[in-house]
Order: structure tokens, then C-alpha cells, then sequence
């Protein structure tokens, strides 16, 4: 049990890893993966080529040696972890490579005059209490998920039912389960881990969601990355009939039910949650808007489903931002989503929910928008693809 004496070693090391703390989590991940191979098909290593991985890693680190003493303060974080452990079906027996190498690397980063043995053994309660409070959380969805119909606990084959080309970079996978059986329901915005092995080499990924639940399949709309291992596998190795290994559907941002008008901003292939959510509230009968932005109409996924539903409800209007401009390509504006722009998209009354979701920068831009358009930021929800990072820098 952490006492107070341990709670302040604690938090006298939240100035190390505030200038330090990356150096500390990119040395823990390079210990863990070296040599723990066992763990390596959890982490995405793209994310770990880019620092996307131990920023976040650094800044969870940090934010729990600060909150150490009021939990309740950490806020959505504890639950975007959850989450994201639960749909790479993270277990109790990942928890004690993960403590024993962070301890290893706070003491070789820090030092030993630093990392003293009192200090060493105030990070392991630290830990411990950290572990036991994730590994409770999750086997309660673990639970849930198993119990619910449909429902299933690891991991469960399905096989592609169809492969459809969305975009010149974007194809969508319909997944209905191998056994035949019941399909557990989800909420619009989730996303759902996979299971691949790779000439040999097992990887997992999360995919959002991208429609609305049926009862009878799954859809992940999955754009290829260059480079990229797995986006590169699911769009030239694995076709109508093949089997994919899921995990259960996971995350919170999440459509909640409100009366008040939707708006929902994606930018490239952040539209595939998003594309849920419309397809959920247009029966709903809300005002909805609905703003996508890409590249170009090329790489533009679902404007034929997006106008079909616009066409079909009245409540719903919809808006195209284009890069590059091309004939007929539809777009209600080229060039980069401006200020002025999504000031002149939004309902008059700003008080309405907004959802949004794309690359780091055009979220940040997002945010920064609609926050000098007076959308309260209690109801401005995004999400990130990859490792949570900062909007503010």
C-alpha cells in the first residue's frame, strides 16, 4: 500500500520526467522490445519509429505521478487506456514485463543517486497500485462483453463477407462472424482490434467501426499507408472469404443521444467513426452537419453514401473542403478548412455537439476554431488514431 512518505518520493520525481520523461519511456520500449518478444505484436512500431509512442507513454507517466494522490483528477484518461488495452486484448500477465522493465529504466535513466532504492520501491507500489486499478477496469469489460449477447471473450474468427474500394486509398472490409453466431452490438465511434500474422509475425491493429451496427457484420474502412505492414497486408493479401481474428468492439468517443444539433468534422480517413455516427443519427431527426475535408475527390471516401443520406434527410446537410480542385468534383470549397469557412458550416446556435477527428494538426486547428466560434470545449469530442498526444503544441 502506497503511504505518504512513498506519495511524496513519488511526486519528487514529476520535475524529472516533465524534462525528461521521454528519453526515460523510449529506453523503457527499447528494453521491453528487445527482449520481451512476446509483447511486441501490441505495439505498433511505426509509432515507435516516430516518438509518437513514448510522448504518450511520457506524458501517461507523468500525469499519474502528479495525480498519484487524486486519481479522480486524471479524468477520460484512465478510460481511453482501458479501452485501447481492451480492444489489443491486453492481459494481467502483460502488467509485471511492463512494471519490472519502467522500473529498470527510471533507475538506468535516472541514475542511482536519483532512482535510490527508496525511490526505486515507491515507483514499484506506485505501479502495482496503477496495474491492479487497470487490470480490475478491464476484466470488468472483459465480463461484460463475454456476457452480452453475441458477445465473446479473446479473440473470434470472421471471415470478409465483401472487400469494397472506397477511394483510390481507402477499402472497406464487411466482417460477419466464422461460427454464424450472434454479433455483439457496438456504439457508433468505436473501433475494434485485429489479429494478423504477417509472414510469421503475429501484429495487432485497432480499426474504427465505419457504419452504423446491423446485428449482421462489421465494417473497417482501412486506408493504405505507405509503408505501412499492416494497411499494405489488408489491402493486397486478404480478400473476400479469408478469416480475420477480432476482438471485441472498444473506445469512448462515442456517440451520446442529445437533442441538440451533431456536427461532425473529419478530415482524410478520420470520416470512417464518423461515417457511424451519421449513419446512426440521421433516423434521429437532429440537425446534422456534416463536413469532410481531403486531398482531393480521389482520395475522398463515402461522398456517394454521405449524399444518398443528405438526399434522403432533409435535417442533414453536408460540406466538402478539397485541396486540389477537380472537375466535378463536388466540393463546396477548395483549399484548407478555414475559420471563416466553418464559421459559415455551423449552425447559428453554437451550442451543439461536435465531433471531429483527422491528423494532429487539422484537429488542433479544429478545436482552436471552434473554440473561437463559442462551441463549449465540454462538447467538442475528438479522438486520435494513434498514441493520444497534445492538441496545445
Amino acid at each position: 500500500m502506497l503511504s505518504n512518505e512513498h506519495i511524496a518520493l513519488v511526486k519528487a520525481t514529476v520535475p524529472l520526467l516533465e524534462s525528461g520523461g521521454e528519453a526515460l519511456t523510449t529506453h523503457f520500449y527499447r528494453i521491453m522490445l528487445a527482449e520481451y518478444p512476446q509483447v511486441r505484436p501490441l505495439f505498433n512500431q511505426a509509432h515507435q519509429a516516430s516518438g509518437d509512442q513514448p510522448r504518450a507513454l511520457a506524458n501517461g507517466v507523468l500525469m499519474y505521478a502528479r495525480h498519484i494522490d487524486r486519481l479522480q483528477a486524471l479524468g477520460p484518461l484512465v478510460s481511453q487506456v482501458v479501452q485501447k488495452h481492451v480492444s489489443l486484448q491486453i492481459l494481467p500477465e502483460h502488467y509485471p514485463i511492463v512494471g519490472g522493465c519502467l522500473l529498470r529504466a527510471i533507475r538506468e535513466v535516472l541514475g542511482a543517486e536519483i532512482a535510490t532504492d527508496e525511490v526505486i520501491e515507491a515507483w514499484r507500489l506506485a505501479y502495482g497500485q496503477l496495474a491492479e486499478l487497470l487490470i480490475g477496469a478491464e476484466e470488468e469489460v472483459y465480463c461484460a462483453s463475454e456476457r452480452a449477447e453475441g458477445g465473446w471473450r479473446g479473440g473470434r474468427p470472421f471471415r470478409v463477407a465483401r472487400k469494397v474500394r472506397e477511394s483510390e486509398e481507402i477499402t472497406s472490409f464487411h466482417l460477419r462472424p466464422a461460427d454464424g453466431g450472434a454479433l455483439l452490438d457496438f456504439v457508433p465511434g468505436q473501433y475494434i482490434g485485429l489479429r494478423l500474422v504477417i509472414d510469421g509475425e503475429e501484429a495487432r491493429r485497432n480499426y474504427s467501426l465505419s457504419t452504423a451496427p446491423d446485428g449482421r457484420e462489421y465494417r473497417i474502412s482501412v486506408k493504405r499507408e505507405p509503408g505501412g505492414r499492416v494497411s499494405s497486408h489488408l489491402h493486397e493479401r486478404i480478400g473476400e472469404g479469408d478469416e480475420i481474428e477480432l476482438f471485441v468492439p472498444a473506445g469512448d468517443f462515442t456517440l451520446n443521444r442529445s437533442a441538440k444539433p451533431l456536427v461532425l468534422i473529419g478530415a482524410g480517413v478520420g470520416i470512417t467513426p464518423l461515417m457511424a455516427m451519421l449513419e446512426s443519427a440521421v433516423h434521429s431527426g437532429r440537425p446534422i452537419r456534416f463536413i469532410h475535408c481531403a486531398r482531393h475527390a480521389g482520395v475522398q471516401a463515402f461522398a456517394a453514401r454521405v449524399d444518398e443520406l443528405v438526399a434522403a434527410h432533409p435535417q442533414v446537410q453536408r460540406f466538402y473542403c478539397l485541396e486540389e480542385r477537380r472537375p466535378g468534383d463536388g466540393a463546396d470549397a477548395h483549399g484548407r478548412l478555414s475559420l471563416e469557412r466553418l464559421k459559415a458550416w455551423l449552425p447559428a446556435e453554437r451550442d451543439v455537439d461536435a465531433y471531429f477527428l483527422g491528423p494532429r494538426p487539422f484537429m488542433a486547428a479544429v478545436r482552436r476554431d471552434l473554440r473561437k466560434l463559442g462551441v463549449p470545449d465540454a462538447q467538442a469530442r475528438y479522438e486520435f488514431f494513434g498514441p493520444a498526444a497534445s492538441l496545445d503544441t
